[in-house]
């Protein structure tokens, strides 16, 4: 939630018809939407490929990107109502299932979404704490060979360690002012990713030879590869739809040109660079250790060499996690503090009352007491549940087909045919329904495979 005397108004800012100033641009939106997409998914890709074979992994991966763009694209004609140009914004994504489906279908949506937030901040606890991990593990083996015992390290301290920065973190206050961190996490995002796939190429290389083959790595039973299958599936659908969190970044666009307009050309722009980067570290990494491919790319044991740049590697994928993290919890920090403001609080100066803290050679941290409570609440829960299920790739398998419908299909499927008023049975709504039937198949068995998993990891 925005706290107004806290807003410094840049020379190039743009007040708009709803008297909120909004400072996004193209790039600006480009570099939120890759902070939300390339995330801890592109290290389980090569093994989501392994799973799935070299006919189905890159075809996967291409027909994922081409979901993405689509469902963005119908998206972005919802923010606002009715007219996608000139009608009422609809400022998050709750708020556009309200007006154009009704108060039934935004429960639904509201509580599908915060969940995916929620999942998704615990898979970047569990992997931050691997990739520490990883750092602790190969300096071992860098000083001591390969042969040594480097796999003591304690990841509950390690997640630990990263609830203490997101709770400073966590008192920035919105999206307008995260345009640094997204920048920062967008290009730490490019840096990682682009080292898997080079190493992915130069193991290729080495190795003289492309490993794996056509129906990817073998199981014990039919029903095994299906489960297997199902739940690569649902680790590559987290690892690309960002639908849940699209009409948050659109609300930070400065118009004119139309922010539709504006969305779709990042969506496209932000698509394309994703799909490049993730089929060269699914492809290259599976190429590179066939049947052996690790669940995570740059932690697994896979790639041991320059110890030094796989530690680079996993150094940005941390940067990046802590402001994904703080991307995908924006909107939860802002619906619990404006309900409890609305609803309690209204005459409340701890909710208002605005403090500062300076610590040194940091920027001066601005909070109230209302903002520190929930938010801080809100990362020992997020640590908790990782302490307890630290499992990577089965909750981005699960978390991903939980997102990829109903949030990243259905809704805007359903919302795109009513404020077009699409006809019944016509053409076009007989494809968007096809769409919407195949995937929402899809997801239920990714889902269903992903919870097996999670529950046979547990269980081990």
């Amino acid at each position: 939630m925005a706290v107004k005397d806290e807003q410094i108004i840049p020379t190039d800012s743009t007040i708009d018809d709803d008297n909120t100033i909004r400072t996004g641009t193209l790039w600006t939106t480009v570099a939120h939407i890759l902070t939300a997409v390339i995330g801890s998914g592109v290290l389980s890709l090569s093994w989501s490929t392994a799973k799935l074979g070299w006919i189905g992994g890159p075809i996967a991966l291409i027909c994922f990107a081409f979901v993405t763009y689509v469902s963005s694209s119908l998206l972005a004609d919802c923010y606002r109502s009715p007219d996608p140009v000139t009608g009422t914004r609809n400022r998050t994504y709750i708020d556009a299932v309200r007006v154009i489906l009704g108060e039934k279908q935004a429960w639904v949506c509201g509580i599908v979404q915060y969940v995916i937030f929620y999942g998704t901040a615990v898979a970047y606890v569990v992997t931050t704490a691997t990739c520490l991990g990883a750092i602790q593990k190969d300096d071992c083996y860098h000083k001591h060979g390969r042969d040594a015992d480097c796999n003591e390290f304690v990841g509950n301290f390690y997640m630990l360690l990263f609830g203490l920065v997101q709770v400073f973190m966590s008192q920035i206050p919105d999206f307008q002012s995260m345009v640094l961190v997204s920048v920062v996490a967008a290009v730490t995002s490019f840096i990682y990713s682009s080292i898997g796939f080079g190493l992915g190429l130069a193991q290729v290389i080495e190795n003289g030879k492309i490993a794996g083959n056509v129906t990817g790595v073998p199981a014990a039973s039919v029903t095994d590869k299906l489960l297997q299958t199902f739940q690569a599936l649902g680790d590559i659908a987290f690892s690309y739809p960002y639908a849940v969190i699209l009409l948050e970044i659109q609300d930070t666009v400065k118009s004119p040109p139309a922010e539709n307009k504006v969305t779709k050309r990042a969506s496209a722009i932000a698509t394309f660079l994703t799909g490049f980067f993730y089929l060269g570290c699914g492809c290259f990494g599976y190429a590179a250790f066939g049947n052996d491919t690790p669940g995570n790319l740059l932690t697994g044991p896979g790639f041991s060499e320059p110890y030094w740049l796989i530690d680079f590697a996993n150094v940005c994928i941390i940067i990046h996690l802590l402001g994904g993290y703080q991307l995908y919890s924006q909107p939860i920090f802002a619906f619990v503090e404006k309900g409890l403001t609305e609803k309690f609080l209204a005459d409340n100066q701890f909710a208002k009352r605005n403090h500062e803290l300076k610590l040194p050679l940091l920027p001066v941290i601005r909070f109230n007491m209302l903002r520190l409570c929930v938010r801080t609440t809100y990362v020992a829960t997020t640590i908790a549940i990782s302490v307890l299920f630290p499992f990577f790739n089965e909750i981005t398998g699960a978390t991903g087909a939980l997102n990829l419908w109903p949030v990243a299909i259905y809704f805007p499927v359903e919302m795109y045919i009513v404020q077009k008023k699409v006809k019944t049975w016509s053409r076009k709504w007989i494809a968007l329904e096809i769409f919407n039937g195949v995937l929402m198949i899809l997801s239920l068995v990714a889902l269903v495979a992903s919870v097996a998993g999670l529950i046979e990891a547990k269980m081990k």
